[in-house]
């Protein structure tokens, strides 16, 4: 059952799109409406739109799109009712939850408590005799209790079974332990706990909910760390350790991007609580966006070894591609940060941030670990080295960036600049053709809907399907051709199974008044999932402009097209009844 329309308007009219979307992004008018840098996708140039007077959102880059409870969903990573109760908080109001189906956000909730009362069993067992293994072990690392209780650290007990025991008599079954992936099921159907005699780091989120957990074992057993799988709560490529601190404790608007837990809670312990971890994987472009809402530079602290030099090297493109300042710092010796700062004692802090002060933007790093390939003695070792480096260059946006380098690099090598600067040219030219290749093939996959995840049967149906969209788009606009509609194209005459539920919830909501006002998009928001609803954003772009007489070419396409758009339908036809399609088909066309 669906929540009362009263309550809906009210939360609407409270929930004013711009207010909302600029918690999250920077936001600047263009026109009538507000744009941006999208949150859902890496972008330098803005194609992230607000629409102030339908209170909706659309980027042209990635399809996100939607009203704002979608927008919620999205970058909260939650479901409709989860996001509606957020904005009815936000907005002073209570939800009415008779009729309300919360199945999923019940299920959500559950994880959540679950995931408290572990870490709270993890954090008491550390304390315990049992626990010693994990204590000694942070003692090894110097960590005094303050800190471990700051960060809610803990020890996963040896048997196998003492979490598990310990939830179900808290009331949690073990489907729902499974679900939140703190218990695994063995073969003979039990459920088992997932982590065990390991020290545990608790993942929080930047509400403060324990979403996941990482556990380390303390042997030379593989694994060496364990993390929480994806769960109803939990997705590990968004997910980053510390940000729930380091997010209120910006430096400057920079944030230190450690490698592993314990580099991150030595760093908070010197004072820098800024820092933050991403979670044992490859940086992904989705945590880049979560640091670039709140910070304005990150400052890349991996680990020397060529590991986490290769992981710098990749991480670089990522963070530049949210709009974030780049830059790479080395510990001398070949050292973590930890060990870095415990090895100068009182001092180990202020040289630390000294060597942040001093450490070189993503550039410089580069350039540095090209260098180091090549032999700038000789002639050839130059010219390899100024090529490569040339080639770094050219991948640079800005015009004066490349300039300043290409300066330095003249006078550090004794090089003409502008020799430097005609092979550049060359190599950006060849950049902006790989560049608008890239974008060729993008469109025309676009095009070609060999992609479309909302609308899957639309690459077998493209002419038809796109005839369905606009004449979607059609009646939006014109909402008193509903009733001829639905006469002349039911339904169930569309082809794709998305497009026909779309256009039947729309025929029903106007023609029997489901909504105060003419239907628009925040109306499809509980029946549609946030990707669905990006679709319906873009369909609701073309309607702008159309007319009756639009929406009856469209309906030709579909009468005259659809029953013979797919090619396995009509192998599979009976022959008689391919013979009266084909003689409809005639007829029509008269």
């Amino acid at each position: 059952m669906a929540l009362p329309e009263a309550f809906m308007q009210e939360l609407k009219s409270r929930s004013d799109i711009v207010d909302i979307v600029s918690s999250y992004v920077n936001l600047k008018r263009r026109g009538k409406n507000m744009v941006g840098l999208c949150p859902f996708h890496n972008e330098k140039s803005p194609s992230f739109n607000v629409y102030t007077e339908n209170g909706s959102f659309y980027c042209f880059g990635c399809g996100a799109g939607g009203d704002v409870i979608t927008f919620i969903r999205k970058i909260e990573n939650l479901d409709y009712i989860e996001a509606v109760k957020l904005l009815a908080q936000r907005a002073g109001l209570q939800v009415p939850e008779q009729g309300v189906d919360d199945s999923m956000s019940r299920l959500r909730q559950r994880v959540l408590e679950i995931n408290r009362e572990s870490a709270r069993f993890f954090h008491a067992s550390l304390l315990k005799p049992e626990g010693r293994p994990g204590l000694d072990y942070f003692a090894r690392r110097r960590l005094p209790m303050h800190m471990i209780r700051h960060f809610g650290l803990g020890w996963a007990p040896e048997s196998r079974f003492a979490l598990v025991n310990h939830l179900r008599a808290k009331g949690y079954s073990e489907s729902e332990m499974i679900q939140a992936n703190v218990a695994v099921q063995t073969r003979s159907g039990r459920a088992m706990d997932r982590f065990h005699a390991r020290v545990m780091f608790p993942i929080i989120d930047l509400r403060g909910n324990v979403v996941a957990f990482g556990g380390r074992i303390l042997t030379d057993e593989k694994p060496k760390y364990i993390n929480t799988s994806d769960t109803p709560v939990y997705h590990k490529s968004s997910g980053l350790f510390a940000m729930n601190f380091a997010k209120n404790a910006l430096d400057n608007g920079r944030l230190i991007l450690a490698e592993g837990y314990m580099d991150v809670i030595s760093l908070h312990k010197a004072g820098f609580e800024n820092a933050i971890a991403s979670l044992g994987t490859s940086l992904t472009a989705e945590q880049a966006r979560v640091m670039a809402r709140y910070a304005k530079e990150v400052v890349i602290c991996y680990d020397s070894d060529e590991a986490g030099q290769k992981a710098a090297q990749r991480a670089i493109p990522i963070l530049r591609d949210a709009g974030l300042l780049v830059r790479v710092m080395t510990v001398p010796g070949n050292k973590d940060p930890d060990e870095f700062i415990n090895a100068y004692g009182e001092e180990g802090a202020a040289r630390f941030r000294r060597l942040i002060e001093e450490c070189g933007n993503d550039v410089e790093y580069r350039l540095g670990k090209l260098r180091q390939g090549f032999d700038l003695e000789t002639g050839d070792g130059k010219v390899q080295y100024l090529m490569e480096a040339v080639n770094v260059l050219a991948k640079l946006d800005n015009a004066i960036e490349r300039d300043v380098y290409v300066g330095r690099l003249a006078d550090e090598l004794g090089v003409d600049k502008n020799a430097i600067l005609t092979q550049l040219k060359r190599s950006v030219r060849q950049e902006s053709r790989a560049a608008q290749k890239r974008q060729l093939r993008e469109t025309t996959e676009a095009l070609s809907a060999r992609r479309d995840e909302v609308n899957p049967e639309k690459r077998r149906h493209l002419r038809v399907a796109n005839a369905e969209e606009r004449l979607i788009a059609c009646l939006f606009a014109h909402n008193e051709l509903a009733p001829v509609l639905k006469e002349k194209i039911p339904p169930e005459k569309f082809v794709t199974s998305f497009n026909r539920r779309l256009y039947q919830s729309l025929l029903g909501k106007i023609i029997n008044g489901e909504t105060a006002n003419a239907p628009g998009i925040s109306d499809f928001s509980a029946e549609c999932t946030p990707d669905e609803m990006g679709r319906v954003a873009a369909i609701l772009r073309e309607s702008s402009g159309t007319t009756a007489e639009d929406a009856e070419r469209f309906a030709q396409i579909i009468l005259s097209e659809g029953g013979l758009s797919d090619a396995d339908a009509i192998r599979a036809s009976d022959p008689a009844q391919l013979q009266a399609q084909f003689e409809a088909l005639r007829r029509q066309k008269k």
